[in-house]
């Protein structure tokens, strides 16, 4: 087990708090602008969204905040959420000229965050519509992929109507990642200027077969992925024991209570650090992550991981639970210390627990963070759809085998970040409008 120092101060609630005007203003005036007639910025070509960083910037630099925003929604109609949530330590940032230069990268999401709230909140909007093509489509999830390609199609004259199960857009954004990342903000003002473009939302009404979008000329799939992958081990049932999914949403819906002083958290995914790290700063004092591998074999971002540590999450490698312990409520969890062993069907190395290693980590609360499950179901019921996997298998261009039919986001890709879900959004809304015009 690795265990670190606990943090003197308490880690801040917000993880990007915004930016003041002045602080922007510096902060702008630091880019070196590197773009030129002939070569992309390297922040622009490791954006998925492909915004055009350096001239969003400059914008800022001049106090010319309107145009700095429009540059972000010509290509990001979601800009305001992926500031929040997007991991440029390993996009944007991570390309800037500066930090490999040895020096701070821009705080380019702290400035994209600053000029879309600006307009958001004074309802500038996001593009300025074509004349209407007469078409029409459907987009089954208010998901990022399914927002984007909403956007996308209107602003190119399409009707587009956005079926949603529940009663609030954004998918993973809105329910999924932890409120330290983002709440619901700046979710409701997209929405509102995703009308104003010419999106209609049909909340809480769920799309259950291809046969009731027969009225529309074609349709995108933004589903996302399907509930926790189940951990079931003795002591499910005892209050304190979580699945990631419904702790992250009572936390974001203000349902959740207290998690007591001690919180351990299972898995080594993004879900999982994101967790480990809210618990912390809902007053927990030691929170301990649970992997039944080694940390060079955590798929979460690196950065991720080491920003927990020096946050004051402790790290239990090649550590396996065997069951709940408790009564009522949980009170540890029971665990078995493992090896390596033949490679698995990933090809990793496959966990072996060791005979007569058992020990116990007491815990208040205990969340199952392993991953999620895929949507096999889709298949039937949207066409007969091929699967890879789990996954919807699309083209080049997001078209799925239903020639009627388009997808992106995690539901093909099997969970990525939001900006990925937005570039597929957008690459399949361009099919579309191709396929439509």
């Amino acid at each position: 087990m690795s265990v670190t120092v606990e943090p003197s101060v308490s880690p801040p609630a917000e993880l990007r708090p915004p930016l003041s005007h002045d602080e922007v203003m510096i902060e702008a005036d630091r880019c070196l602008a590197c773009r030129g007639p002939y070569a992309v910025a390297p922040c622009t070509l490791a954006c998925p969204a492909q915004v055009d960083v350096p001239v969003f910037i400059d914008a800022l630099a001049s106090d010319d905040v309107l145009t700095a925003a429009q540059t972000i929604f010509a290509e990001n109609i979601l800009g305001g959420t992926c500031a929040r949530v997007c991991p440029v330590e390993v996009l944007c940032e991570g390309a800037c000229v500066l930090a490999h230069e040895g020096e701070k990268p821009i705080q380019i999401a702290a400035l994209q965050r600053f000029a879309t709230d600006w307009a958001l909140v004074r309802e500038v909007p996001l593009r300025n519509a074509a004349a209407p093509t007469g078409r029409s489509v459907a987009v089954v999830g208010a998901g990022p992929a399914g927002l984007a390609c909403a956007g996308e199609l209107a602003a190119r004259g399409h009707a587009v109507t956005v079926f949603e199960a529940r009663e609030e857009i954004g998918g993973l954004a809105r329910y999924a990642i932890a409120p330290y990342r983002i709440q619901r903000a700046p979710l409701p003002s997209e929405q509102r200027a995703l009308e104003a473009l010419g999106v209609r939302f049909r909340l809480a009404e769920p799309v259950f077969c291809i046969d009731q979008l027969a009225d529309y000329d074609a349709v995108f799939l933004g589903l996302g992925l399907g509930d926790d992958v189940p951990l079931e081990l003795p002591g499910d049932e005892l209050a304190g024991v979580w699945e990631s999914l419904p702790f992250i949403e009572a936390l974001k819906d203000g349902r959740l209570g207290e998690v007591g002083d001690r919180v351990i958290v299972i898995g080594g995914g993004n879900t999982a650090i994101d967790v480990a790290r809210e618990s912390l700063r809902l007053g927990a004092a030691h929170v301990t992550l649970v992997y039944r591998r080694t940390r060079a074999e955590m798929p979460a971002y690196a950065f991720e991981v080491d920003e927990a540590e020096e946050e004051g999450v402790r790290f239990a490698w090649r550590t396996l639970p065997v069951r709940f312990l408790g009564v009522d409520r949980v009170s540890a969890v029971e665990c078995v210390s493992v090896r390596r062993g033949p490679p698995d069907a990933s090809g990793r190395r496959r966990p072996v627990p060791v005979p007569g290693s058992e020990f116990d980590l007491r815990a208040d609360t205990v969340v199952k963070a392993i991953g999620q499950r895929p949507r096999p179901e889709v298949s039937g019921r949207f066409g007969g759809l091929e699967l890879e996997h789990g996954n919807v298998v699309i083209d080049d261009e997001g078209r799925t085998t239903n020639h009627r039919v388009f997808a992106g986001g995690d539901a093909v890709n099997g969970g990525a970040s939001v900006v990925e879900a937005v570039r597929q959004g957008k690459r399949a809304a361009l099919a579309i409008d191709r396929s439509l015009t």
